[in-house]
Formats: C-alpha cells, sequence, structure tokens
C-alpha cells in the first residue's frame, strides 16, 4: 500500500526545497534547452537566497509532497501581489507544480493540484490559474482533463530565450 502525505515546507526546509526546485526543473526542461540558458535561469529562479525569499513571503506558500515517506515533489502557490502575472485578488495562481522523474505517473501531480483547489477555496476565492509551458503537451493535457481553460499566454524569459507560457485557469466557486 502507498502513502502520500503532503505538508507546507517551514524555513527548516530551505534545502530540501532548493535541492527538489533545481532537480525537477533539470529533468523536465533541460533537453528542451541550452545549458547556458538552463544554468542563467535556475542561478536566477532557484537561488537558496531567492526561494528563501519566497518562502518568507506571507503571500506564498510551498508544499512538499511525500510518497512512501520520500520527498517526491512540491507545489508552490501564490496569493495578491506575489502572483507573477495576473495579480486578481479573487484568484490564486499554482506557480510551480512538480513531481520527480522517479514517481511520475502515479497520481501525486493530481493531489498536489487538489491541495491548491482546497487551498484557494478556503481562502474563499474565486478560481486558480497557472501558466504552463506551451511546448510541454503532456502537462497542458492534464491541466485539461482536470478542468484547466486556455485564457492567454505570458513570456518567460529562460536565459537569452524568450519562451510562452499558456495561462490556464478554474473555476472553484461561482463569482
Amino acid at each position: 500500500m502507498n502513502f502520500t502525505s503532503i505538508v507546507r515546507v517551514t524555513p527548516a526546509g530551505l534545502q530540501p526545497l532548493v535541492d527538489i526546485s533545481r532537480k525537477t526543473f533539470l529533468e523536465k526542461f533541460y533537453a528542451d534547452n541550452t545549458p547556458e540558458n538552463m544554468k542563467e535561469y535556475m542561478d536566477r529562479v532557484y537561488a537558496t537566497s531567492q526561494l528563501e525569499k519566497e518562502l518568507n513571503d506571507p503571500l506564498c506558500e510551498f508544499y512538499f509532497l511525500f510518497f512512501n515517506g520520500a520527498l517526491a515533489g512540491y507545489l508552490k502557490i501564490n496569493r495578491g501581489a506575489a502572483q507573477s502575472d495576473v495579480r486578481d485578488a479573487s484568484s490564486l495562481e499554482v506557480e510551480r507544480l512538480y513531481i520527480d522523474a522517479e514517481f511520475q505517473n502515479k497520481g501525486l501531480g493530481a493531489q498536489l493540484l487538489e491541495k491548491a483547489e482546497q487551498i484557494a477555496e478556503s481562502y474563499g476565492l474565486n478560481y486558480i490559474w497557472l501558466g504552463v509551458w506551451e511546448k510541454n503537451p503532456d502537462a497542458i493535457r492534464f491541466y485539461e482533463r482536470k478542468g484547466y481553460v486556455r485564457f492567454g499566454d505570458h513570456p518567460v524569459q529562460v536565459g537569452d530565450e524568450v519562451q510562452t507560457d499558456f495561462l490556464m485557469k478554474k473555476m472553484v466557486r461561482s463569482e
């Protein structure tokens, strides 16, 4: 029998957060980007100092997902001014949802997404939104199956390349 748990990351979890953030991002996107662009992005977005700042921001929340006791993935959500694009007070952004490659295809991403939806409901928010790379069809299909619809796009700077994320959202309660 498999056991999963989702726990909020505290400042004591900073180093495991740095490690899994860097590992899962590399696993997912290294093959589709130059080493130089990956290094620039990782050094900027997943630097220990940057993740510590985000971890201490009251409008950002990180959650670890454990599978049979092993750290298998994580979730980052943002509210209000911490959101990367929309910044609607009635919305919650899922900025990051990553599962370690070793733990893929076990339904763990769906558990993290459900956690985000529960949090949005607990805050009385109307919808969740997220950005997903236009060249990540598996993730796009996953979000579509979970009821998310595309409503726009936004640019993401990865080294010297500007990439496009599709913006997708799902209503969690009536406005």
